[in-house]
């Protein structure tokens, strides 16, 4: 591979980014648009690996709450088929005739039981029916103490709540070009001040007869802003020092290119240090091609609007915006 005479000697690498590099032990990206990382663990027992609590801290809101309702349904069914291999005689106030019908009937002092509301109609009489209702009433307010600390965590947790480009771009800069992304805030109060952004370039080359990878801190136009109270693109002019100078979308193809983004600062409503990630690779970084203002005044005059609907809106860098 010739790439590696394109690589700027100048440019500085970075060595403590946490990724090998080794070729051939990688698939696909790094880091995922969403943050995470392109990652899965093996060789040790799953459920040391796994913690069902913090994966449901992390899960989307809808995942969230098909699984409260799921996991609802399985345990009144679990319980009701108890109730009825106990005998629903052993439960007093039972109207049911047909199978089907006291079936029902068990499965709604189920969950009568499990939320301990007892209506009152429906009572256990027998010794398992006592047994068993005594035990689904304990699991019912352990898990909705459980569930309580889930819906605690996740309103809680401190998030940078930042919006990204969804692509990178690859266009004119004062007298050269420029590598750019932007981002924004995108939650109302939630401003964060003293951000500073961090991007890193995984890139591969042939060392020694071997594909490597090798990972450069780029330099950035601004690397900290007081406030993000609007959008900021982020520039990383590709000058004499860069990694990036002479190539185009072929080279970025064939050397892998990826970059991956860390963005931290301070949230005001959390009162706490966020972050975030994010990546693009080589499919998602377009040349020449420039962003379009996505900000306007009122019509007042009086407010500055941000338009967080033209996040992703690029022209051709040969165009003017209107």
């Amino acid at each position: 591979m010739a790439l590696l005479k394109r690589i700027n000697p100048f440019s500085k690498t970075n060595d403590d980014t946490g990724f090998g590099i080794n070729a051939a032990g990688y698939g696909g990206r790094f880091i995922n648009r969403d943050g995470s990382f392109n990652l899965r663990r093996e060789g040790y027992p799953f459920w040391h690996r796994f913690s069902v609590y913090h994966a449901l801290l992390n899960v989307s809101a809808w995942n969230f709450i098909t699984f409260l309702l799921l996991f609802f349904f399985a345990a009144n069914l679990f319980y009701t088929g108890i109730y009825w291999l106990v005998g629903p005689e052993q439960l007093q106030g039972v109207r049911g005739v047909t199978a089907w019908e006291k079936f029902k009937e068990l499965y709604f002092f189920s969950t009568e039981t499990f939320t301990t509301v007892g209506y009152g109609r429906v009572n256990p009489v027998g010794d398992g029916a006592n047994f068993v209702a005594s035990i689904e009433a304990m699991t019912g307010f352990l898990s909705f103490a459980i569930v309580t600390g889930l819906l605690y965590g996740r309103f809680s947790r401190p998030r940078a709540h930042l919006l990204f480009s969804d692509d990178a771009v690859i266009a004119p800069y004062k007298d050269r070009t420029a590598l750019m992304f932007r981002m924004a805030s995108h939650k109302e109060y939630h401003t964060l001040t003293d951000v500073i952004i961090q991007v890193n370039l995984a890139l591969l080359v042939e060392e020694n007869g071997h594909l490597v990878y090798k990972y450069f801190e780029l330099a950035l136009e601004r690397k900290r802003v007081d406030s993000l109270s609007m959008n900021w693109t982020v520039v990383h002019p590709i000058d004499e020092n860069s990694p990036l100078l002479g190539f185009n979308e072929e080279d970025m193809r064939t050397a892998d290119v990826e970059v991956y983004v860390l963005v931290r600062g301070f949230n005001d409503v959390y009162s706490n240090v966020v972050q975030q990630r994010t990546s693009y690779t080589f499919e998602e970084i377009k040349l020449n091609r420039k962003f379009v203002p996505m900000y306007r005044v009122s019509k007042n005059g009086r407010t500055t609007i941000l338009e967080l609907n033209k996040l992703n809106a690029t022209i051709s860098a040969e165009s003017e915006a209107h």
